[in-house]
């Protein structure tokens, strides 16, 4: 049975979130601004990857337009969740390095 395309969008503002977090927690204040953003972009790439693959597969069985969709729906919410989460968890656990 195919999963409704809702539920592929909520799966990819799940995986934006767990993104920003994972990024949020591996980016330390020593890393330049290369090096930060190219960690953010490959964690974030490395899940949507993961999330296209897996919403090609819970897209079996519905029409074909929806299939086509499916690979890309909800990438706006995965990008702003992953920046978002990524800011937030940076901050909260680099508090003393920000505010100087």
């Amino acid at each position: 049975m195919a999963a409704s395309p809702d539920k592929i969008y909520y799966m990819r503002i799940a995986l934006g979130v767990i993104g920003g977090i994972i990024a949020g927690l591996v980016i330390a204040p020593e890393f330049d601004q290369g090096t930060s953003v190219g960690i953010a972009f490959a964690i974030a790439a490395v899940l949507f990857g993961i999330s296209v693959a897996v919403a090609k597969k819970m897209a079996r069985g519905l029409p074909r337009e929806v299939q086509k969709k499916a690979g890309y729906d909800g990438i706006v919410p995965f990008i702003f969740m992953n920046i978002v989460f990524m800011v937030i968890v940076y901050t909260a656990l680099h508090q003393g390095t920000v505010l100087k």
